[in-house]
């Protein structure tokens, strides 16, 4: 808890949050929140898809409606998998490797 002698050396209508910011850091990393990574397949292209989201249900309906710039030439989809993580960071460093060349060679295995 910070002292008066802090807080009066806030600008007016500021409080001192740290303590707060750590609270916040320690309930993000409790929490059952998840990223899922996922990779879906063009039925009528030659072309997969690799993201992530926190919704993967209406990640993939977005997909599927066109309503995604980057997939709308590319719809209808296939869902040819998914992972789901507690991090931010694992989801996203494995949806890096998907992007990459092996990865790419990974999910067209899987097909």
């Amino acid at each position: 808890m910070p002292s008066t002698a802090q807080v009066a050396n806030l600008p007016a209508g500021r409080q001192d949050l740290s303590a707060d910011r750590q609270v916040g850091r320690r309930m993000e990393s409790l929490s059952s929140f998840k990223f899922n990574v996922y990779a879906i397949k063009s039925n009528n292209r030659n072309y997969i898809y690799v993201g992530m989201t926190n919704n993967l249900e209406r990640r993939l309906k977005e997909h599927n409606q066109r309503e995604n710039r980057s997939t709308k030439a590319y719809a209808p989809f296939t869902l040819i998998y998914s992972e789901a993580f507690d991090s931010r960071l694992t989801a996203r460093a494995k949806e890096k490797y998907l992007k990459s060349g092996v990865g790419k060679a990974f999910l067209k295995g899987l097909i």
